[in-house]
């Protein structure tokens, strides 16, 4: 239950980050490139920002909070961010559809749930030994 709650979480951060770096970067006419390299900056941020919310409400320092979220979602989000990435790179037409098309969201969606997937037994794998968002959790 932890490894689901943990994989949500992570994945809800990972997608305000990818959806806004790919609306961004495909608003602004960025290549694939760009935009990717926007849309991981951003979900690392947002994925690590959703942890280090509660932490920060419950009395930590920034830099508490921060190291805490960053040994809890590393593993997590970089999974997920390779998984989309790669994914939304290899659909035919998805990096290259407007914002408006069934494609690009059609693929977006696609690619984050299968990337959830993909996180989801790292995550079991890293809570049942003591690590990943089990470090953050107890804490919240």
């Amino acid at each position: 239950r932890i490894a689901l709650s943990a994989t949500l979480h992570c994945l809800i951060g990972c997608a305000i980050g990818e959806v806004a770096g790919m609306v961004i970067g495909t608003y602004l006419g960025w290549g694939n490139l760009e935009t990717i390299l926007l849309a991981l900056a951003l979900a690392f941020l947002s994925g690590y920002a959703l942890t280090m919310l509660p932490l920060l409400g419950s009395g930590y320092t920034v830099k508490s909070a921060a190291r805490l979220a960053l040994a809890a979602d590393t593993a997590s989000i970089a999974v997920m961010e390779i998984v989309d990435n790669l994914l939304m790179w290899i659909i035919p037409g998805a990096m290259d559809a407007p914002l408006d098309s069934t494609l690009f969201w059609g693929s977006l969606s696609i690619a984050l749930l299968l990337a959830g997937a993909a996180a989801f037994p790292l995550n079991r794998w890293l809570i049942a030994r003591g690590r990943g968002h089990a470090l953050a959790h107890g804490h919240h």
